[in-house]
């Protein structure tokens, strides 16, 4: 099967902060997500439909610090830089049907939630950012059981200096969706979300 665009992940400073932050691009409320064990963080969720979902994450001051690197560059002196100037889209994620057993697939949980993803050894974000995680659902998404506040992605625009690379992961993946890639000086993520308050941007690097 092919794969297709399961969440995109804005990260924050602090949960709060993040949180805020695209509450008020919005005008509209997220959902509680919960912690994450394995990684010393914790999100918020808001639903882009029956099958899509956005998370605000960041790293969770009450929990002790992991054995390993955090997902999405979380603990990278470049992320953490950027962040002081506010939240921003960093990456996003394909759910595919199957994964290769190795080194970068974890099978983590959240809650009730159960679920494999690729997280490079480093902790770093493929293509920084603009090449996707893969995840596979062991149990139903989290869009199954947000509320849906309509919200929809009308695309998501991926610019880096190695389009055709990008271009290369997606066709590997026989990836379907609505993404956009094109060339860029550096890696930028943008999203453009249609609300029912009007049509909300986010992102740049």
């Amino acid at each position: 099967m092919p794969a297709t665009l399961d969440h995109l992940v804005i990260a924050a400073r602090t949960l709060p902060e993040g949180r805020a932050w695209l509450e008020g691009r919005l005008d509209l409320p997220m959902q509680d997500g919960g912690k994450h064990e394995n990684f010393g963080t914790h999100n918020a969720l808001l639903s882009l439909g029956p099958d899509l979902y956005l998370e605000v994450i960041a790293i969770d001051p009450d929990a002790p610090a992991p054995t390993r690197p955090r997902w999405f560059g979380l603990d990278t002196p470049e992320l953490k830089e950027r962040l002081k100037d506010g939240p921003a889209l960093i990456h996003w994620v394909a759910a595919v049907e199957t994964l290769t057993p190795g080194p970068e697939v974890l099978e983590l949980r959240r809650g009730e939630n159960r679920w494999a993803l690729t997280v490079p050894e480093d902790g770093g974000l493929p293509m920084h950012g603009v090449a996707p995680s893969r995840i596979v659902w062991h149990t139903p998404p989290p869009p199954t059981r947000l509320t849906d506040v309509g919200v929809r992605l009308g695309k998501l625009r991926l610019g880096t200096p190695k389009p055709d690379t990008l271009r290369a992961v997606l066709d590997a993946l026989d990836f379907v969706g609505e993404v956009e890639v094109y060339e860029a000086p550096q890696a930028e993520l943008r999203a453009v979300l249609e609300t029912p308050n009007g049509l909300v941007t986010l992102g740049e690097w």
